[in-house]
């Protein structure tokens, strides 16, 4: 299955999330672009956040941001701490 614009507002915004604790979340706001707020609201829906706004990450939230930023370092050549 080919990505689509969703699925990459979805990826985007995964990738925002710190991973470097369970106590930070994000939240986004009314005034943030759609693409983004749609996105929030999917990923709520498939589990992956605690709110339609953000939120923080369940446990499958944290497992779909490791495999997207792990995705991101290999297509990009960049190393990051996160």
């Amino acid at each position: 299955m080919p990505y689509n614009s969703d699925l990459v507002s979805e990826l985007n915004l995964l990738v925002k999330f710190p991973m470097h604790s369970d106590l930070e979340g994000i939240k986004v706001h009314s005034d943030a672009a759609p693409e983004m707020i749609d996105a929030a609201k999917r990923l709520y829906a498939k589990g992956l956040v605690t709110q339609e706004d953000g939120g923080y990450l369940t446990y499958s939230g944290h497992q779909a941001v490791e495999h997207a930023k792990s995705a991101l370092r290999i297509l990009t050549g960049k190393v990051t701490n996160e």
